[in-house]
């Protein structure tokens, strides 16, 4: 059995902690984070070891981040490669997960129970998709992208670095020639439908999705 620590010990470590017990495939040597309140209320058999900064990890030690923010994901990342250690981020794959042979999964993804990868899909480094979610085909997901709970993501569908997608999203289908396009860093409330391209860095909400003002907060009031 492979060895592996966590890093990140709040409620969605919790999860993914449940899953690689069931796949019994990594035994899990820690957890870190910024304090041990977290860790203490999830009852968890390996020790709490801290910030992982301090941590004096060795040539080829595999790590998991386990944690949903995209941005502390990739600053967690890029410290971690500062060290120039030789550390592994294997992908996390639940086995009641479908993934096509032609797809392409960078390093350090989790996929939770009952995901859905289909084909001709291209995905980035540290991509996260919780329970039910799917992909058709033909899409495109970048780098730090989250999954929450049953998003649907149709074909012909560019989602860009650092974006965000909330519980129960339904994303439209893009065509061939012209893919639906969600920018860089785009959160997506959850129960959106999007229907359309969204530009970076907006947050959108509700069916069709629309960007989260004051204004259209009172619209759909």
């Amino acid at each position: 059995m492979k060895e592996i620590y966590i890093i990140g010990a709040s409620g969605f470590s919790g999860e993914i902690t449940q899953y690689i017990n069931d796949n019994n495939e990594y035994k899990i040597l820690g957890y870190f984070d910024i304090n041990k309140d977290e860790y203490l209320k999830y009852d968890f058999d390996a020790p709490y070891l801290g910030n992982e900064d301090e941590f004096n990890f060795k040539s080829d030690d595999n790590i998991i981040i386990a944690i949903s923010n995209a941005m502390i994901r990739e600053k967690i990342y890029q410290k971690l490669k500062n060290k120039n250690l030789h550390l592994n981020f294997p992908n996390f794959i639940h086995k009641n997960t479908f993934i096509s042979k032609n797809s392409n999964i960078d390093e350090g993804a989790i996929l939770c129970p009952f995901v859905t990868i289909t084909s001709n899909i291209k995905i980035g480094k540290f991509f996260q998709a919780n329970i039910y979610c799917y992909i058709a085909h033909d899409c495109i997901i970048g780098n730090n992208v989250t999954f929450a709970p049953s998003v649907k993501c149709n074909g012909n569908v560019i989602i860009e670095d650092g974006v965000y997608i909330g519980t129960g999203v339904i994303i439209h289908q893009g065509k061939l020639n012209k893919p639906l396009k969600i920018g860089k860093g785009v959160t997506v409330a959850a129960g959106s439908v999007v229907t359309k391209d969204i530009l970076s860095g907006k947050t959108v909400f509700g069916n069709p999705a629309i960007e989260l003002t004051k204004e259209n907060i009172k619209r759909r009031g």
